[in-house]
């Protein structure tokens, strides 16, 4: 399946160190082969990053490792093909807008026998579940909410129609409005959280570490999710199946 990743932060900060390790999951140490992406916000815009090349090799990739574009809220996926061609429109994140702010979703599963009624304006542009699945859940949110509502308030909406889409199948996913990062795991999502006093990580598939007291204040809070441990040396948390988590500020809010 494919690979998830997801930061949610309370001051912009550059995601380089947990893409580097990640990236690699896209064809060396992992499967993964079949496109990638990342889109990063800035505000209310959000700069998107795609390539159906494996990113383990993209020159793509090699950009955003090398250029640490800061960000409140990451979200990148890297693809093993299962439905939908290896195709540019088929790569994750995907982007729409909704309430005039950019929303972006990347997931995680297979979801069979699922033909959603699409009836508004979202509709997808390529062959996969996954965009099926947003569409309709942008839909629903559409339906739900004359505008953008409170943070909680979204999170309980999105309580009521997660279940309508999981029970098809695997529904791993991520998704942002730029103001909060929504992670669902169905089988596996894991989640740390950085905080003073931080201290050095190394990554799981890179020989890279990092030394986090050298580059943050105390005041600094980052919240990364993935489809399993990036680092070692570092507490990473499990999701319990069908477990909705929303991130806002780097930190889990309560249920």
């Amino acid at each position: 399946m494919c690979q998830l990743l997801g930061m949610n932060c309370n001051t912009p900060t550059d995601v380089t160190f947990s893409f580097a390790g990640f990236a690699q999951r896209g064809g060396r140490t992992d499967h993964h082969a079949d496109g990638w992406g990342i889109a990063f916000f800035e505000g209310r815009g959000a700069r998107l990053f795609i390539d159906p090349s494996a990113a383990a090799d993209s020159p793509v990739a090699e950009l955003i490792r090398r250029y640490p574009i800061k960000s409140r809220n990451v979200i990148s996926h890297i693809r093993k093909a299962t439905v939908g061609a290896v195709l540019l429109e088929n790569c994750h994140p995907f982007m729409r807008e909704l309430w005039g702010r950019t929303w972006v979703f990347a997931h995680n599963g297979d979801l069979k026998d699922y033909a959603p009624r699409l009836h508004g304006q979202f509709r997808p542009v390529g062959g996969t579940d996954s965009e099926q699945a947003f569409c309709w859940l942008m839909q629903e949110l559409a339906k739900a909410h004359a505008q953008v509502p409170p943070v909680d308030e979204l999170t309980r909406t999105l309580r009521e129609l997660l279940p309508r889409v999981s029970r098809h199948g695997t529904f791993n996913m991520l998704l942002s409005n730029g103001e909060a990062l929504w992670a669902h795991a169905s089988t596996k999502l894991c989640y740390v959280v950085r905080q003073h006093p931080f201290a050095t990580a190394r990554l799981a598939d890179e020989e890279l570490s990092v030394n986090f007291a050298e580059h943050t204040t105390p005041d600094d809070r980052v919240a990364v999710v993935a489809t399993t441990p990036l680092t070692v040396g570092e507490q990473w948390t499990p999701f319990a199946p069908g477990e909705l988590k929303v991130f806002v500020d780097g930190a889990p809010l309560s249920a």
